[in-house]
């Protein structure tokens, strides 16, 4: 269901939803796993004059816009009661109602109408649900954190974390949402959302349109109060600033202060590529100033809660940085001490071989397009930081193979989104088999074996 952001079926049956975060559990005396989590990127750079949407979007489409509402609502609605009550049948029914009847439907509205309408079914419980128990092989300890399966959805989904829940049901091992940034904003104007179907890509230049710290935080504090027992999952919190902040320091702290207690990890977004000046802070001098005093929010969000389970602090980056703007920002990482880094955000680049109608849209590219880039991206901040650095790998992640092969760059973890758009329902379920069975192949017993091998000398029982 995650393709509803742009209006497509993700197949995504769904397991159980977890509770409050890990750090909240082992507070109530409960085990150290988890909740879920989802990160963003929001690009702010206003439309071109003229500018025109790929597929009619920046308003519905009339008395067939609210027919397909009107309908798709209703498919979810009687498929989830279906698979509720009789899970053992109709996980594939409920998975081809959606990915046949829905998600057409749905395709008919503006890409960010059926994004909204995505968000919405997730938060109502509508999303299909993963049943099955995640292989034993894929279990993933990193940053002191335990992670029941390496694949998560990146922050740019569920921005105001209003679906969390529903969001981990459908496998994920961990959901960031975000961006958030300190108070509301509306973001760039509409419309901001274009999907490029020939390339399976997504451009949008949302520019962190938010609800803001205080609106967010009442939605995890309920979340965290309901201790419902669901699918262990953990959940991060992407933070970021305000379009018109001039304290951009100041704007990641009161995130990292307001929501940190609710996360089981935290995101600093330095790199989304639509708010003014934004990747300016990717500069030695202004992502160390950044990065330390975030250390400092996250250390007084530890000791306020007294709470001993790590809460590891990431630096989201971007794709189109130079060799000397990568390893200027490995040498801060290293030196700080910082957590980890999610590699990568969207990309303002635009491969030539492009062919959807909306390719010159002014915003972030993300999903196959940004594969590549992502994955040499990820394998450069490897090495420059020696495998000392855990990396969340994220960019046109569509296969078990693609999440492998960012494992192989050097990835701990492994984040999807755009591309779920153009894979329909089950694409969660069928990512995490097949990461396991190449894994096997390989002859690898975990996850944390194979991060980084494409440095090591081959192993023998490595494919050719």
């Amino acid at each position: 269901m995650l393709n509803y952001v742009v209006g497509r079926a993700v197949r995504s049956p769904s397991g159980w939803s977890g509770v409050s975060s890990a750090r909240a559990r082992v507070a109530a005396g409960g085990r150290p796993i988890g909740r879920k989590a989802s990160s963003s990127t929001s690009p702010t750079t206003p439309p071109a004059a003229g500018a025109a949407p790929s597929d009619g979007g920046g308003g519905s489409r009339g008395r067939g816009a609210y027919k397909a509402f009107f309908f798709a609502g209703t498919g979810f609605a009687a498929g989830a009661a279906f698979a509720h009550l009789r899970p053992d049948k109709a996980r594939s029914g409920y998975a081809t109602l959606c990915d046949s009847v829905v998600m057409p439907l749905l395709r008919m509205l503006d890409a960010e109408e059926a994004h909204t309408i995505a968000v919405k079914a997730a938060s109502l419980g509508l999303a299909p649900k993963d049943w099955t128990m995640d292989d034993p092989i894929l279990a993933s300890h990193v940053m002191g954190l335990r992670f029941p399966n390496p694949i998560g959805l990146a922050a740019g989904f569920d921005k105001h974390g209003e679906a969390v829940d529903g969001l981990m049901d459908t496998g994920f091992g961990f959901v960031e949402v975000g961006s958030v940034t300190p108070n509301p904003q509306e973001g760039n104007p509409k419309p901001r959302m274009f999907r490029l179907e020939e390339d399976e890509g997504v451009i949008n230049r949302c520019g962190f349109n938010s609800d803001g710290l205080r609106v967010v935080q009442q939605r995890l504090k309920k979340r965290q109060a309901s201790a419902m027992n669901g699918r262990a999952g953990l959940l991060g919190v992407n933070v970021g600033k305000n379009k018109l902040s001039e304290d951009s320091s100041a704007d990641f702290c009161k995130g990292i202060r307001t929501l940190g207690c609710y996360a089981d990890y935290l995101v600093v977004n330095v790199s989304s590529p639509n708010t003014p000046g934004l990747r300016d802070l990717q500069g030695v001098k202004a992502i160390r100033a950044v990065i330390l005093a975030a250390m400092d929010a996250r250390d007084q969000v530890c000791e306020s809660t007294g709470n001993p389970m790590p809460l590891p602090l990431l630096v989201k980056i971007a794709p189109d940085l130079t060799e000397r703007e990568k390893r200027d920002i490995a040498n801060v990482v290293l030196s700080t001490k910082v957590d980890g880094l999610i590699v990568s955000n969207t990309t303002v680049s635009r491969p030539s071989y492009l062919r959807s109608e909306s390719k010159g849209e002014a915003g972030g590219l993300s999903g196959k397009p940004l594969t590549k880039m992502s994955t040499e991206t990820i394998r450069d901040m490897y090495r420059l930081t020696k495998g000392k650095v855990p990396l969340i790998g994220v960019g046109g992640v569509g296969t078990g193979q693609e999440a492998y092969d960012k494992i192989r760059a050097g990835a701990s973890l492994v984040q999807v989104y755009s591309l779920l758009v153009y894979k329909g329902p089950g694409a969660v379920p069928g990512i995490k088999a097949e990461l396991a069975d190449l894994l096997k192949t390989d002859g690898f017993t975990s996850v944390a074996e194979a991060v980084g091998s494409d440095h090591r000398p081959p192993r023998k029982a490595s494919r050719k």
